[in-house]
């Protein structure tokens, strides 16, 4: 593991953050998705991170977005992208640390995701099931997770809804 430089992705790096989504994910719709929550009103800006090499290129790539908890405001972590060749080097980690520090230091208190149960608890995550989150769709109850952000202040309970680009 090596130590990433993180920073906030700049209009500079759309291109370059579009490659990596594309190399990274199994079919195109997923990097148009997170073109498309980069794109919708959902977007917050400094909360778009990447990890870059030594030449201050993007290798890897987080993305918060808005979302709701019932009525309570909460950030969504979009799919988290690297490219195949710094896979397994932290990048991906980097990237996802650097979002929540910087939503932490905006003032959000809560994240959900949907995603790999074995990946994503090593960030904080838990199940959202355990705290009455839940989703108008099934997935399988491993695979939605939440975080507070700030510890004193535990998740709500409620269905979780997505920016528009997620369909959901």
């Amino acid at each position: 593991m090596r130590d990433w430089t993180t920073r906030a992705e700049t209009g500079a790096d759309l291109p370059t953050v579009r490659a990596v989504n594309l190399a990274a994910f199994d079919s195109p719709a997923e990097a148009d998705l997170v073109d498309a929550l980069r794109a919708d009103p959902a977007w917050i800006d400094g909360l778009s991170l990447v990890a870059t090499d030594d030449h201050d290129r993007p290798v890897g790539h987080a993305l918060l977005t808005r979302c709701h908890i019932g009525d309570v405001p909460a950030l969504c972590l979009a799919p988290c992208a690297v490219l195949p060749e710094y896979q397994r080097t932290g990048a991906g980690s980097a990237a996802v640390r650097a979002a929540l520090a910087a939503a932490k230091d905006l003032g959000e208190r809560y994240v959900v995701v949907l995603g790999h149960p074995d990946y994503y608890p090593r960030f904080g995550f838990g199940r959202a099931s355990a705290h009455g989150i839940g989703l108008s769709i099934d997935v399988p109850d491993e695979a939605l997770m939440a975080l507070a952000l700030d510890s004193g202040h535990p998740l709500p309970a409620g269905t979780v809804r997505y920016a528009a680009p997620f369909g959901i």
